[in-house]
């Protein structure tokens, strides 16, 4: 087992497997193409990918997160509907060690529309979920056994910001937990806002933090956030207008100061684009972002002092909308979803440079939305 382990590492790609419905509200019919949760073996000296299981039965598990035990994995549910009430809901596997196979344990409802994103808490007791499309969050209690609990808490944000379309109401994209479990930041794309709150781990409940937002630029629609491992620095992608906010962060008081915002496109691009993930590299030298439409990855250095990034170069994905990608806990692979074109890419990451290079792998996944590494 450690031979093998040693060699290997999990990888789970979250799909669409129902039809999805956009975010100007049209359905496009036949477009989840998956079959459920996708399970591999990344061989870390070539990249190359093997399935190695894959979890039926589960509708569109489109985000996934895995608990710090490594014990159990939480998938989204998104949908519109859930036992014939407005909500998505979330499910709950255990992960076999070793083989990476997933086992159900329960599913509970996320009380919000289109649930997108979730993370589990550094004690691994509880699951914080963004619905997407009602604007809200949920808080879901996790037992001893891995299985979900009925919510402890849900908060629905309130509000509107500059397009007409896509920013007409609340549109939680994720939430956030620090590195102290304290302090918890929703990323709404609708508000234009990154709403921060009190996490309250001993009852489950959220309350807004002395400084309850932070606003961006108009139309910008923030997305996701990367938190530096240091604790100093946040690093926010927002979706509309393709560009990258840092922040200084003071996690005494779960406060933010923007430092800068730069673009995530090339200067001599003029097609459209919009942004995706972000993630900090395992050093902490180095910030990745996608862009869907340029279809790439962007890397910035980051400055170890201030914070501040400088734009080191992009590359292409070898895909059509980079909608997720991860980097390995060591830091050594970078693995991309690329929804449109149906595959996941390995890169080999260099930690000195942050460059990103081929290793000439890649599986196909249909309509792939998230890829977690363990």
């Amino acid at each position: 087992m450690k031979e093998n382990m040693s060699k290997h590492r999990l990888v789970f790609i979250g799909t669409y497997t129902e039809e999805i419905v956009s975010k100007t509200g049209q359905i496009f019919k036949g477009m989840g193409r998956g079959r459920g949760i996708y399970v591999y073996k990344l061989d870390v000296n070539s990249g190359l990918m093997k399935q190695c299981g894959l979890a039926e039965g589960v509708p569109n598990p489109s985000y996934l997160a895995i608990d710090p035990s490594r014990r159990f994995l939480y998938a989204v549910n998104e949908l519109r509907e859930f036992e014939g009430a407005p909500t998505g809901a979330v499910s709950a596997f255990s992960v076999e060690p070793g083989s990476g196979r997933l086992r159900f344990l329960n599913r509970k409802p996320s009380y919000g529309t289109d649930p997108c994103h979730l993370t589990v808490d550094k004690t691994g007791r509880y699951v914080l979920v963004a619905n997407y499309t009602s604007g809200s969050v949920c808080v879901l209690p996790i037992r001893e056994d891995g299985s979900l609990a009925e919510a402890t808490d849900v908060i629905q944000h309130q509000g509107s910001s500059s397009d007409p379309v896509r920013q007409s109401g609340p549109h939680a994209h994720a939430v956030t937990l620090d590195d102290t479990g304290r302090y918890a930041f929703v990323a709404d794309l609708g508000l234009d806002k990154l709403m921060i709150y009190r996490f309250d781990a001993k009852r489950g409940k959220l309350e807004p933090s002395e400084e309850p937002w932070v606003e961006v630029a108009a139309g910008a629609g923030p997305r996701q956030l990367a938190m530096h491992s240091r604790g100093g620095y946040v690093y926010l992608i927002n979706e509309l207008n393709s560009t990258m906010t840092a922040f200084r962060y003071d996690k005494s008081k779960g406060t933010l100061r923007e430092i800068q915002t730069l673009s995530t496109l090339p200067k001599d691009f003029e097609g459209a684009s919009t942004c995706a993930r972000v993630q900090i590299s395992a050093s902490g030298k180095f910030l990745y972002g996608s862009n869907r439409g340029h279809d790439s990855i962007v890397i910035y250095a980051i400055d170890q002092v201030n914070g501040k990034l400088t734009c080191i170069g992009h590359r292409s994905t070898q895909g059509k909308t980079p909608r997720h990608f991860t980097i390995g806990p060591a830091g050594e692979f970078l693995i991309i979803a690329n929804q449109d074109t149906e595959d996941a890419v390995a890169f080999r990451l260099d930690p000195t440079s942050g460059e990103l290079g081929a290793t000439g792998h890649s599986v196909d996944v249909p309509t792939p939305v998230c890829v977690k590494v363990i």
